[in-house]
């Protein structure tokens, strides 16, 4: 089971970047080209052109001083790097918008004429949601998506069935489902890849990967930080839509997933999509929607505003091998820490020989915690012997850490993997149209009903609520 992560350089290339000058491309997709090239994994010839409305247009110094700047604060290798010049020199920029494709067109022919042949193009969708349908449009209508040209499209990919369905259409007018890479840069991280090859290349572990052994499994990502300043974006859209039915419900489809003939992307997409299918629709007794103290004071927040900033969700996979375990779904703002954790909690033995001294925090252990934040961990916790004369149990933890194991100057950041992995065709960590569909599908009951939100104190762990939820078992975090 093997997949090229691009061992291969990419066919040229030229990569077309819309939203250059919004915050995504700063913090990450510039920084990210600029590592990709320093790696030498981008193609032996390319050009990048960034890409903005006329009202956010830019001169070609500009751009590149703009992509300086980004890859000075934000990037894993700096400007001061000796590959930067045959970087920037490039790098062009040239305006677009629905109706007005001409800027661009002529900047794309220009890029062409200098690789020579005939490059791929790809074209990045950093721009938000609501803009898709017209820019893919433009893309049709300019004649600039003929050929093998390829298409990354950002998250959230619609608000709801019909919206879904209605994005797919028009994508699919212009684009055919094999040059469409939706992307969820969660599924880019190596520690959240490595669920496959913890899984499936151990013949410990994925014996006891199911129902007979397993109780329950959570993915809880809570964040510290408030919605910082993405009012328009974030009251629209809320955690539910921005961060669980986007990124959560793809990890539950590693974790649960069956094993894929080959880690081809079809295969494995199969396999995840296989899983969707068999999640049942959302219960709204079993989620719970917060809000923070204070959210409803933010600017451009809409005064008595219903939009929950925490949601939580208990979710079942209705199949053989997982009927009858909860998956606990938890993301919120303003939580008391930034993590990105999966805890699959294992069933307890008999413990009657151990009654008389085992502790009330035995139920704390018998669990394997993924930690998927870059750089990423799995640990066990499980009981041990205390020493001593009497057999007391106490609580220890084994870890493997990507940090302290491999030489991390060789990772990629989750965008830059992905991006590398469009330019070479390889769809098999993005989202595939039906799969998209189906959590909408799954997510109609929470959509059309949802329960009112529940405040919680910034810094908390939500709700009280929270708690009864996940009962008779216990979050994972907080950890103490």
């Amino acid at each position: 089971m093997t997949r090229n992560d691009a061992a291969q350089r990419p066919e040229n290339h030229v990569i077309v970047l819309f939203g250059a000058t919004g915050d995504l491309a700063r913090r990450k997709l510039l920084p990210g080209l600029f590592h990709l090239h320093a790696a030498g994994l981008l193609p032996r010839d390319y050009r990048v052109i960034g890409s903005a409305p006329a009202s956010f247009a830019l001169t070609g110094r500009q751009f590149r001083a703009h992509a300086r700047d980004a890859v000075e604060k934000f990037g894993m290798t700096r400007p001061d790097d000796p590959s930067w010049p045959g970087f920037e020199q490039r790098l062009s920029f040239a305006t677009a918008e629905p109706g007005n494709a001409g800027d661009l067109q002529a900047v794309v022919r220009r890029a062409e004429a200098e690789i020579g042949g005939s490059p791929r193009r790809l074209f990045h969708l950093a721009v938000p949601p609501g803009a898709f349908t017209s820019m893919i449009g433009m893309l049709g209508g300019s004649g600039l998506a003929r050929g093998a040209s390829r298409v990354i499209i950002e998250k959230p990919f619609g608000a709801d069935l019909d919206s879904a369905r209605a994005l797919n259409r028009a994508v699919h007018a212009v684009f055919d489902e094999s040059r469409v890479f939706r992307i969820d840069h969660f599924l880019g991280k190596e520690s959240v890849d490595n669920i496959l090859a913890f899984r499936f290349a151990n013949g410990l572990f994925e014996p006891v990967w199911n129902r007979d052994h397993i109780r329950y499994v959570q993915i809880d990502v809570p964040e510290t930080l408030s919605i910082e300043g993405r009012a328009a974006f974030y009251d629209a859209t809320g955690a539910y839509r921005d961060m669980i039915v986007t990124h959560l419900f793809q990890v539950l489809g590693f974790v649960a997933m069956e094993p894929p003939v080959s880690l081809a992307a079809g295969p494995l997409r199969d396999e995840q999509v296989k899983v969707f299918g068999a999640l049942k629709p959302l219960d709204v007794r079993h989620v719970v929607r917060g809000q923070y103290a204070g959210y409803r004071w933010e600017p451009g927040v809409a005064a008595g505003s219903d939009t929950e900033t925490m949601a939580v969700v208990r979710a079942e996979v209705d199949n053989w091998r997982w009927h009858g375990v909860p998956f606990f779904l938890r993301s919120g703002k303003a939580m008391g820490a930034s993590r990105q954790v999966i805890t699959l909690g294992f069933r307890r033995p008999p413990l009657h020989m151990f009654r008389a001294h085992a502790p009330d925090a035995v139920r704390r252990f018998n669990e394997i915690v993924i930690d998927f934040a870059d750089p990423g961990s799995i640990s066990s916790e499980f009981l041990v012997k205390v020493p001593g004369p009497q057999m007391r149990l106490g609580g220890t933890k084994m870890t493997f850490s990507y940090q302290d194991s491999f030489a991390m100057s060789h990772a990629l950041e989750g965008y830059e993997r992905l991006i590398l992995l469009a330019m070479t065709g390889d769809q098999s960590l993005f989202t595939r149209s039906d799969g998209v569909e189906r959590l909408w599908e799954i997510s109609a009951p929470l959509l059309d009903a949802p329960p009112p939100v529940e405040p919680y104190d910034p810094g908390s762990w939500g709700p009280p609520s929270v708690g009864r939820l996940i009962a008779p078992f216990r979050w994972h975090l907080p950890e103490s």
